[in-house]
């Protein structure tokens, strides 16, 4: 049965937030003026700014920004809100649906660690469907996601599709079936960190026919722009307006937003195309490298711009890289991951650096053993 639009996704809004408007900051005053005395701003620029671009506060959701982000990702820029990285879209979706001490969210370990983090912090119960290690990587067990989610009364089901740090892209008709089967129940939040990557296509095409779905996106991976924090929650427009109502007045300082604006602004973002080849192809080089090497138990094929690798002796292959000043990621401590380091996808030079350093590590260690 398919969903309707009478399936109302704000009727998952915690009660005690249905009312609720949320903090009215001065920048909210969008009428035209000369003279703005409304927001205790300083009257001068800071000596650090002499023209003055940072005295203000900023607008909440720049409409400049929010309409370059509704085209890049395919969406109307009332579906999206514009924030400090995915990790603030997290919070948020949690913030605003689940009730402390009562709800739930439901992940599918190994995944990005944040989605744990911000259910704790706000007293959420965090329910586990663990991904299945197969033959091909890593796959999500949608019916036991499912199952659990309708058991356990959870009101997010988080599904990071490419996964951090499996590295698999989801099949988005699955995605599509489970937003279905647990529409009035609970919103299937797809994290998208990572799709430039991948070969697919984004969960947003479902928001038409699936109120309940929202995704998650970032200008921090492809687009190089990790310092400036600018993340996106892309979902239903009530949505997206009650998530503003939970969200900081000021979240976007301007000059992130500039810069954002301006990387956005390239035409037709030629750079950021041929860097995502170039990482893709990349990828594959380190993946068939590292399969190669004696003491490389596994490396995980992956549609991210990192791989998965198990050691028969980890801590020595880290401790080669380290010793090399290459730092890579120890993913000992994620269960089912005790011999596992994710490797980040890095310039060639980079790449040939970690090949050589370990192929020398893992060669002399297998000649002493």
């Amino acid at each position: 049965m398919s969903q309707t639009r009478d399936d109302n996704p704000l009727d998952l809004l915690r009660d005690d937030l249905r009312d609720f408007a949320g903090y009215k900051s001065a920048r909210s005053d969008t009428r035209s003026g000369r003279v703005w005395l409304n927001a205790n701003e300083a009257a001068w620029p800071s000596v650090a700014d002499c023209d003055g671009a940072v005295r203000r506060y900023p607008d909440p959701q720049p409409a400049a920004l929010r309409a370059a982000l509704a085209r890049l990702y395919g969406c109307a820029p009332e579906q999206l809100l514009a924030g400090r990285g995915s990790d603030e879209g997290i919070d948020l979706l949690v913030r605003a649906f689940c009730r402390p001490g009562g709800d739930a969210i439901a992940i599918a370990p190994p995944t990005f660690g944040m989605y744990a983090v911000s259910a704790r912090l706000h007293g959420v119960r965090v329910v586990e469907t663990p991904l299945r290690d197969g033959a091909d990587g890593f796959s999500c067990d949608f019916d036991a996601l499912a199952e659990a989610a309708e058991r356990e009364g959870v009101k997010l089901v988080f599904v990071c599709s490419p996964g951090n740090p499996s590295g698999t892209l989801q099949p988005l008709a699955a995605i599509d079936a489970l937003a279905q089967r647990l529409s009035g129940r609970a919103l299937v939040v797809v994290d998208e960190a990572y799709l430039e990557f991948a070969d697919g296509d984004s969960a947003t095409t479902l928001l038409a026919r699936r109120r309940n779905v929202a995704v998650l996106r970032t200008l921090s991976k492809a687009h190089a722009l990790a310092a400036a924090r600018i993340g996106s929650v892309i979902a239903d427009a009530q949505v997206v307006a009650a998530l503003q109502r939970c969200q900081a007045p000021y979240p976007l300082p301007t000059p992130c937003v500039n810069l954002a604006l301006r990387a956005l602004g390239e035409v037709p973002g030629n750079t950021t195309k041929a860097r995502v080849a170039t990482a893709m192809s990349e990828r594959e080089r380190l993946f068939q490298a590292l399969r190669a090497l004696p003491g490389v138990r596994r490396v995980y094929p992956s549609q991210a711009n990192f791989l998965l690798a198990r050691f028969d002796d980890a801590q020595a292959a880290l401790d080669a890289l380290l010793d090399a000043g290459v730092v890579v990621r120890d993913f000992r401590h994620a269960p089912g991951l005790g011999d596992a380091l994710r490797i980040s996808v890095g310039t060639p030079e980079q790449n040939s650096a970690v090949i050589e350093v370990l192929g020398r590590a893992l060669r002399r260690d297998g000649v002493a053993a």
